[in-house]
């Protein structure tokens, strides 16, 4: 069963009894066993959880150490046959010294011991009372001797595991953030931390932030409800992040045991940290000799890990994570979502802006064709010239009806420019296309690339020139997803003097427009125009058509633009290769498409990814608005002539 990179991780806390090892050894038991039916293969508990955190001066007693020890080593027989690596929170007394450690357990070992490094010695937190800080490097238990300290453990199966304890995350650098220059990809939290008003979110904040500076997944679970409240309270917090974007939480202030279970993607982990330079370069500021590598035994190895079947990506791996159909889309409907749709708006008119201010032009061309990619450049050109107090009329929208021009489209640019107050052209460009015909002698009842492609070239034409006549630029129209695709006309719609849609896949081209006609326009008929817009099949309308009906749509030739988006998001902005892509694809979209379409869908698109790159190797300028950008000049170096075959399924 391959992972596909994937670790099913899982954070618990749980109702114990306050100095009662044995009792909170059978709750630990109970979630282990739970976990490891769920296919987990870490499961992270608090702080302490063995003995609780609020045990005080019990902890110098000998009665609790001695059970905590017997309790220890039950768990230790308990995963005997168990293929999950368990974190238990204790106390240890090695040398007469007490240490606050976390416990690392698997298949009936005690694989290492990480104590914790920063004790609070301060008001409520006085930990400097009972545990002591240490430099061991190793301990014995049970007869044994065990890694003791800066440790990281690491699987077959790709985690590498490294562990903090509460207070060292408060640190000004702390204990994970040299673990992840180490080499650690999933960190973990064993927390007691108590609530004040307010500090949860600063905490959540804290975690989520870590993750993110660390390129890491971090799983944090905090002492709960069993805690004494004789001062303070306990929530029983958790929170698991990936790279700064939440895979889970638990409930605060629960009064039943809590566990969630979620998957880690360690393969984008890995990809996302060889990418990142400045993260490379951090590793140079510490000692990595002092961390050391703890094997983490895997079993059934064979069977876990075989290759795929050649003709499926099925294998029998359970996802339990939501894998979004539609990366690129916030929500528009709640406040973040608009917030979003209006930052890459203001990212993309200021551009244009700047551009125009730099060069002193007070005027712009723009093909207006009544599709998505058009009106969303010509709302950018819009907001730009207000930005500068220009008038609107210094936007010269064409609109250049052809062979395979229809009414809905041709009216819909009409309108627009008019609602907008540019100043509106028409143009035909039958004739210049017939005579282009005649002169390549092309018979024109002949519908193939050179039959559409002089209508673009002679669109494209048209605007250099009329920017040329009005002292201004031509603003490009394309889009992301074309330019992957490579789905524009070389020298025609391919090039303008400066392309505010360069960096905007097709999926969010029609969610932007939406999102203003609903919240970011001012009149109804305006908006009004922009839904029915949107509801237009995309087509680049170069068949001859009687104006009634669109008889070119570019996905049925091309696939759907919902699937090209979601492989270039997961092909090229976290690479990686045709097998997971599809993997992912199929739990995104479920039975929308079947996994014979998925892969021919995503074979096409690496063909057209790879012979369309000298395309891309010469676009114009444009600004880049979210993580994706195939400008040559900074984002996408990749070869003309490279092969595509070994990229497909």
């Amino acid at each position: 069963m391959k992972n596909y990179g994937f670790v099913k991780c899982a954070i618990a806390n749980f109702n114990g009894k306050i100095g009662n090892p044995a009792e909170n050894a059978k709750k630990i038991k109970a979630q282990i066993l739970t976990a490891e039916e769920r296919h987990a293969k870490i499961l992270v508990f608090p702080e302490l959880c063995l003995t609780g955190y609020t045990c005080q001066d019990l902890f110098e007693t000998t009665h609790l150490m001695e059970e905590c020890m017997t309790q220890i080593n039950q768990i230790r027989k308990f995963t005997l046959t168990k293929s999950i690596l368990v974190l238990i929170g204790a106390p240890l007394n090695v040398n007469d010294d007490m240490y606050n450690c976390a416990i690392a357990i698997k298949h009936g070992k005690i694989l290492g011991v990480v104590p914790k490094r920063f004790i609070p010695n301060y008001k409520e937190f006085y930990e400097a009372r009972w545990f002591s800080h240490t430099s061991l490097t190793e301990i014995e238990l049970f007869g044994k001797k065990i890694p003791f300290g800066n440790l990281i453990f690491s699987s077959i199966s790709g985690y590498r595991l490294g562990v903090e304890i509460c207070e060292d995350l408060w640190a000004p650098i702390p204990p994970s953030s040299e673990l992840a220059l180490a080499g650690a990809n999933i960190l973990a939290n064993l927390s007691a931390s108590n609530e004040l008003v307010g500090k949860n979110e600063y905490r959540k904040q804290l975690v989520k932030s870590q993750s993110a500076s660390t390129i890491s997944a971090y799983l944090y679970t905090s002492a709960g409800f069993s805690e004494s409240t004789a001062d303070l309270v306990f929530g029983g917090s958790g929170y698991a992040y990936e790279n700064g974007k939440e895979l889970a939480h638990l409930e605060r202030f629960e009064i039943t045991d809590q566990m969630e279970i979620f998957d880690v993607d360690v393969e984008y982990l890995t990809n996302e940290r060889r990418r990142n330079k400045t993260f490379a370069d951090s590793k140079h500021s510490i000692d990595l000799k002092k961390y050391r590598i703890i094997p983490v035994e895997e079993i059934n190895l064979q069977s876990s890990y075989a290759e795929p079947d050649n003709n499926s990506v099925e294998d029998g791996f359970v996802l339990t994570r939501k894998i979004d159909p539609h990366p690129f889309i916030p929500n528009i409907m709640n406040e973040s979502g608009g917030n979003v749709c209006k930052e890459i708006l203001s990212i993309q008119s200021t551009a244009l802006a700047r551009r125009l201010y730099s060069i002193g032009c007070k005027t712009v061309t723009i093909g207006v064709s009544g599709g998505l990619d058009s009106t969303l450049a010509l709302l950018v050109c819009y907001e730009a010239f207000l930005k500068l107090n220009l008038e609107t009329s210094g936007i010269i929208g064409i609109t250049m009806p052809g062979f395979g021009t229809t009414n809905r489209t041709y009216n819909n640019s009409l309108k627009l420019c008019e609602e907008l107050g540019t100043t509106l052209k028409v143009i035909p460009i039958k004739d210049v296309c017939t005579q282009s015909f005649k002169d390549l002698e092309h018979d024109p009842s002949v519908h193939d690339i050179t039959y559409e492609n002089v209508q673009a070239r002679a669109r494209t034409s048209i605007l250099m020139n009329m920017a040329n006549k009005m002292g201004g630029i031509l603003v490009g129209t394309g889009d992301l997803s074309e330019l992957m695709l490579g789905w524009c006309t070389y020298n025609g719609d391919h090039m303008s003097m400066y392309n505010v849609n360069c960096s905007i896949p097709k999926t969010l081209v029609k969610y932007l427009i939406e999102w203003y006609a609903r919240f970011g326009g001012e009149h109804e008929s305006l908006n009004n125009i922009l839904l029915d817009i949107i509801d237009t099949p995309i087509s680049p309308e170069l068949l001859p058509s009687d104006g009634t009906k669109i008889v070119q749509k570019t996905e049925s030739t091309v696939g759907p633009y919902e699937l090209i988006d979601f492989f270039i998001y997961y092909w090229l902005r976290n690479g990686f290769d045709g097998r997971k892509t599809v993997f992912l694809a199929k739990h995104a979209f479920k039975n929308k498409y079947d996994e014979g379409h998925l892969i021919s869908y995503y074979n096409d698109f690496i063909k057209r990814a790879f012979n369309n790159q000298f395309k891309r190797n010469c676009v114009p300028d444009g600004p880049k608005v979210g993580s994706i950008s195939v400008s040559p000049r900074g984002d996408l170096r990749m070869p003309s002539d490279a092969s595509f075959v070994s990229w497909q399924i």
